[in-house]
């Protein structure tokens, strides 16, 4: 018997929109823009798994590794563009665990857009997707706890703190504790609608 969120995956990735900013697949027209963003330093160093310095043609095999993983229910990974520029302002994704219904959020926002509320804003909307569209139960983040403006963004979205995991990434040659959030279906649907993005069938497009 397949599982619901199997059943949710089989079509071709949609493109989802907020107010500001519109989240559609990468294209691999979007590789030289993701080395050139990603690869600043500051972007490398409050996440893991972005190199620095990004390697050439990295982001190319990156992009081409999305269609398959969401094809497989494995993740979903989004562009984030702004919507009057069409502008790559990031990208930010959902590692899916399937079978435990499960997902981590992860994000990246270009420098030149910090403190301009997008993390949140496209947070928020994948939220109100893997929740409405993926069938999941829950949504964990982590954040370098020397990265407390991560932690603000997890809180405004509902997110729980559960606990610290000390000394649980090297980084750099160095450790990093990591702080976890979650948010379960059940406090998503307790939120007050003017705090989710809305259903799943607005602003979606194909």
């Amino acid at each position: 018997m397949r599982t619901h969120i199997e059943s949710r995956v089989v079509h071709d990735q949609p493109t989802l929109t907020t107010d500001r900013l519109t989240l559609r697949p990468f294209v691999a027209d979007d590789a030289f823009d993701v080395e050139r963003l990603a690869g600043m330093r500051e972007i490398a160093d409050t996440t893991l798994n972005i190199p620095h310095p990004y390697p050439h043609g990295g982001a190319a095999k990156w992009i081409r590794l999305h269609g398959p993983a969401w094809i497989d229910g494995t993740s979903a990974t989004f562009a984030i563009v702004g919507r009057k520029t069409g502008a790559l302002v990031g990208a930010i994704s959902l590692m899916i665990k399937r079978e435990h219904r499960r997902a981590e959020l992860g994000y990246w926002i270009a420098l030149d857009c910090w403190n301009r509320g997008y993390a949140t804003e496209a947070s928020r909307r994948l939220i109100d997707f893997g929740f409405e569209f993926l069938g999941l139960h829950r949504i964990e983040a982590r954040h370098f706890l020397r990265n407390p403006a991560s932690g603000r963004v997890m809180q405004k979205l509902g997110m729980q703190q559960e606990g610290v995991e000390r000394d649980w990434v090297i980084k750099w040659d160095r450790f990093e504790s990591l702080a976890v959030y979650s948010i379960l279906e059940p406090e998503w649907r307790a939120q007050p609608k003017s705090e989710r993005a809305g259903a799943i069938g607005r602003g979606e497009s194909r």
